[in-house]
């Protein structure tokens, strides 16, 4: 079958990645197809990071000696790469945490204990989504069991979409957060960003978004969502794990207090009371993950000479596809939009009565990864009456003929089950 136009030149990218040409189960090229639970890194990172263990390693803003200052200027220089990569207005708005999951935390902690105007307690709610991740979900638990806040959320529709039909009740004058994810990372689903902002603005409610799923893949200028904090991760974006970045506007960023407490995010400490150093050192207590920040910087310089917009295009034309010859097999049923139009390079989907656990497993012994199980978003899976999906998610080196591969393999599974 042909292929869609408009692609990356896959043949040279894949190059780039020394796991592609791996193989299993006797001599079978592996078929990379999990990229939503993480991504592959090219050798240029691979690279980054060895060489700052060999070269340059030591800890940083502390040490006057060179490998000190070599890796300080290294760790934030990956700071200023990621600002620009986000579009960011300035790089101290820019904090590095070791993933998205602690990112979100962060934000509800600083809410929590925040002096007004910005503090949740039980007088407040906090808006989410039914199709978060969990790691946007418990946060938000958790601080509202603490404060007493009440916890709201919109649903989702039948053809896996926001339900906003009912914006400004879920959203209202008590409203303090409203926290959602960009694109999910089961359904694929590209959220409507401007609506939910705008009412969030309406009422004076901060914003935060969980962008794990779309900085991979797409364009994000931080400045143009007009949110008051993002949050992604390094390790789906060709970057190391142990990494993830924290975006907040800078005034609020003065105005709210630390998370953690330790070394280097203090100005001065008594026995009596500590004053914190400005942010992003403030968020940072103790030594922070430096060779995997170098990583990053590397992984977002790898992406930036691709073009994220050439990346994004190459995604949709994967994604058009593979949902076309999906569409092909029969019993199999796509959860979350059917068309490849608002949707990330990610689809989940059920194959008649076979359980996704065993559709993985066979898929496997054909080489082909992919994910099964919830995906960390049971709440998806509740609303669609379903026990877990079978995940099948694309990236910048992703084929048609891994499409086509993923197709027979799905043929085959349905075969061996009869």
């Amino acid at each position: 079958m042909r292929g869609p136009a408009g692609l990356l030149d896959t043949e040279a990218i894949r190059k780039d990645f020394p796991l592609l040409d791996r193989q299993v189960h006797d001599g079978r090229r592996v078929v990379y197809l999990d990229n939503a639970a993480t991504s592959q890194k090219p050798r240029q990172v691979l690279d980054a990071l060895a060489g700052y263990y060999e070269r340059h390693n030591a800890n940083v803003h502390r040490g006057v000696h060179v490998l000190a200052e070599e890796a300080t200027a290294l760790y934030e220089g990956a700071r200023d790469t990621v600002a620009g990569f986000i579009n960011a207005p300035s790089r101290d708005e820019v904090i590095f945490t070791k993933n998205a999951s602690e990112s979100l935390n962060l934000v509800a902690n600083m809410l929590g204990w925040a002096e007004e105007p910005y503090r949740v307690d039980r007088d407040t709610e906090i808006v989410i989504t039914e199709m978060e991740h969990h790691s946007n979900i418990v946060p938000w638990q958790l601080l509202a069991q603490r404060t007493g806040a009440k916890l709201k959320w919109f649903g989702l529709t039948d053809d896996g979409r926001l339900d906003l039909s009912h914006l400004d009740e879920v959203i209202t004058e008590r409203t303090k957060v409203v926290s959602f994810t960009l694109v999910s990372n089961l359904l694929g689903t590209v959220n409507p960003v401007e609506a939910i902002i705008r009412r969030a603005q309406e009422v004076g409610a901060l914003v935060v978004i969980d962008a794990s799923q779309a900085a991979p893949h797409m364009p994000l200028d931080v400045q143009a969502l007009q949110a008051d904090f993002v949050a992604f991760t390094g390790h789906k974006m060709c970057g190391p794990t142990g990494i993830g970045v924290l975006w907040g506007r800078q005034e609020l960023l003065e105005d709210l207090p630390p998370f953690l407490g330790g070394g280097e995010m203090i100005e001065t400490v008594t026995m009596h009371s500590s004053t914190y150093a400005p942010a992003p050192h403030k968020f940072e207590a103790g030594t922070p993950p430096i060779a995997q920040a170098v990583g990053l910087g590397a992984a977002v310089d790898y992406l930036a000479a691709i073009g994220m917009d050439k990346i994004a295009a190459h995604e949709h034309a994967i994604t058009e596809y593979a949902v076309g010859r999906l569409g092909e097999v029969p019993g199999l049923r796509i959860i979350g939009p059917v068309t490849a139009e608002d949707r990330g390079a990610t689809i989940s989907f059920t194959l008649g009565d076979i359980h996704p656990h065993d559709v993985g497993q066979v898929l496997d012994e054909l080489g082909i990864a992919v994910r099964v199980g919830h995906h960390c978003a049971r709440p998806v899976c509740l609303r669609y009456g379903i026990p877990a999906t079978t995940r099948a998610s694309f990236y910048l080196y992703s084929t048609p003929g891994e499409v086509d591969a993923l197709v027979a393999g799905l043929e085959h599974v349905r075969n061996f089950f009869g």
